[in-house]
């Protein structure tokens, strides 16, 4: 009996031990999905260190809120599809409605970053400083060139080279990813200096306006066109050239005038 009280007594002191040791501890820290993703961010959001920097979503991942097809064209190419802005393929022997998908707000200076995906054969790009007062997006602005660049039928220049400005500064590098992988492309542009960048690459830089730039408008097809890169504040322009392309984490920062 007095063994058996002894194994009892010894029993209840442990736990006791245990408790106070329990109690002592600091409470562990909680961690949710929620507080993930507004710490970093998420797809097609910008994290919370973003933010503070200036940058913000131009798409939400669900809706084309804050776009608008260009000059109001009837539309049925572009799409929403599984978080990302879907151009759909041109279907043959059909009626299609094509035009470029433009932002609601104008842009000077800027810094842009997006992610995008092309088809096999597939051809795209990105415009800035778009004007509606022209027919087309690319009569008044630059263009970040988004291709296949080895499956694209017939032969590319090197100006038309993923990254290139488009027909006017061929990319330095060859930096884009195999067809179907995603790409990330950032372009800066404030007052007439703008850069290209294509996978932590830059592959363009230019002067809007400078000699070098004028001679080479000149020798290209934007010699007939007269507003070609003179627009300073204008729309951001995904372009629908008729193949397949997807784009997603497209943000972008306000830059002040220099």
């Amino acid at each position: 009996m007095k063994s058996r009280l002894s194994i009892v007594f010894a029993f209840a002191v442990l736990l006791a031990c245990q408790s106070k040791k329990q109690d002592e501890l600091p409470d562990a820290p909680t961690s949710t999905a929620a507080d993930s993703v507004s710490e970093s961010g998420g797809e097609n959001h910008v994290s919370k260190a973003q933010r503070a920097e200036g940058w913000v979503s131009l798409f939400d991942g669900r809706t084309t809120e804050g776009w608008h097809f260009f000059k109001n064209k009837e539309n049925d190419s572009w799409e929403i599809s599984e978080g990302t802005i879907h151009c759909k393929p041109f279907i043959e022997n059909a009626t299609n409605h094509r035009s470029d998908l433009t932002t609601n707000k104008q842009y000077e200076n800027f810094e842009l970053i997006f992610d995008w995906k092309i088809s096999a054969q597939g051809n795209s790009g990105v415009i800035f400083r778009v004007s509606e007062d022209f027919d087309e997006p690319y009569a008044s602005g630059p263009e970040y060139q988004v291709i296949d660049d080895e499956g694209y039928p017939g032969d590319l220049k090197d100006g038309q080279l993923t990254g290139a400005n488009y027909d006017m500064h061929p990319p330095s590098a060859k930096a884009a990813k195999p067809v179907g992988e995603w790409n990330q492309s950032k372009i800066i542009v404030q007052g007439n200096h703008v850069e290209h960048w294509l996978n932590n690459t830059k592959v363009v830089e230019y002067e809007l306006g400078s000699e070098d730039w004028n001679k080479r408008r000149a020798a290209s097809k934007w010699k007939d066109f007269p507003g070609y890169g003179l627009t300073k504040n204008g729309y951001i322009d995904l372009q629908d050239h008729g193949n397949e392309v997807w784009y997603k984490n497209i943000f972008i920062k306000p830059l002040n005038n220099l």
